[in-house]
């Protein structure tokens, strides 16, 4: 087995560690700015949309566990 594999396979977490040092750095300086993006969009406005099809999706849900009560409650 070549020598610099076995190391690498040995010391997964010191290479990764080291990686991480060596060549991470430059990417944690600076983060993308996506302002111009978030400031375009409306988030009352989408969280409202994602609760309306939230509540869509389990009323047909809640409907039958209702009438599966009531229905219980008929045969005894």
């Amino acid at each position: 087995m070549n020598k610099f594999a076995r190391i690498v396979r040995n010391n997964k977490v010191a290479v990764a560690l080291g990686s991480l040092l060596v060549g991470g750095a430059p990417a944690f300086a600076v983060g993308p700015d996506f302002s111009t993006l978030t400031a375009a969009v409306d988030f009352g406005t989408v969280v409202t949309a994602v609760l309306a099809i939230a509540a869509l999706m389990m009323l047909p849900k809640v409907a039958g566990w209702g009438a599966r009560k009531v229905l219980g409650f008929i045969r005894g």
